[in-house]
C-alpha cells in the first residue's frame, strides 16, 4: 500500500488539539506517529490534542525534552517520545527506546527525523509555521492506520 497524505491548515492553538483529538479517534494498539517541525511549530500541543482524544488528563501532557520519554494512561496508553536530544542512532539504541516501536499503546515522537530506522508503518506528521497562530499540517500514513485515517477523512487515498 501507497502513501496517503493531505495538508490540513489550523488557525489556534485549539484548532490543533481539535486536530489531535480527531487523529486519537482513529488510532489503534501499535500506532506510531513521527511528528517533523521547528521548535515551536506546535509539535505538543498536537499531542496535548492526542492524549485528551485517548483519554489522558491533557493539562499533564509536557515535552518531554528533558526526559526523552513520557508515558501516560487513558482508553490506550500513550508513549510521548522526544528525539531532539537524541545525537545518534547508538545512543537511540543504547537507551533500547526501539523497544517502544512494539509497544501496545500509541507512539508519539517529536523530532522524528532524530530517530534511526523507524518503522515503515506509521502516520508522519510535518507542521510547518505560516504565521504566529496558523500551521499546516502535512500528515501521510502508510499501513492499516492509512485505512482509518482515509475513512476519517484525514488523509486521501494517492491520485
Amino acid at each position: 500500500m501507497g502513501a496517503f497524505s493531505r495538508v490540513i491548515e489550523t488557525e489556534s492553538e485549539k484548532e490543533t488539539e481539535a486536530l489531535g483529538e480527531q487523529l486519537a479517534s482513529c488510532l489503534a494498539p501499535g500506532d506510531i506517529l513521527a511528528l517533523h517541525g521547528e521548535l515551536g511549530a506546535g509539535k505538543t500541543c498536537l499531542v496535548r490534542g492526542i492524549a485528551r482524544g485517548l483519554g489522558v488528563d491533557e493539562g499533564s501532557v509536557a515535552s518531554p525534552s528533558f526526559t526523552l520519554i513520557n508515558e501516560y494512561e487513558g482508553r490506550l496508553p500513550l508513549v510521548h517520545l522526544d528525539g531532539y536530544r537524541l545525537d545518534s542512532a547508538e545512543a537511540f539504541e543504547e537507551l533500547g527506546l526501539e523497544d517502544y516501536f512494539e509497544g501496545e499503546g500509541v507512539l508519539v515522537i517529536e523530532w522524528a527525523e532524530k530517530v534511526p530506522d523507524l518503522p515503515e508503518e506509521r502516520i508522519d506528521i510535518a507542521i510547518q509555521w505560516l504565521d504566529e497562530n496558523r500551521r499546516d499540517f502535512r500528515i501521510s500514513a502508510r499501513g492499516p492506520v492509512a485505512e482509518r485515517l482515509q475513512a476519517a477523512g484525514l488523509i486521501l487515498a494517492p491520485v
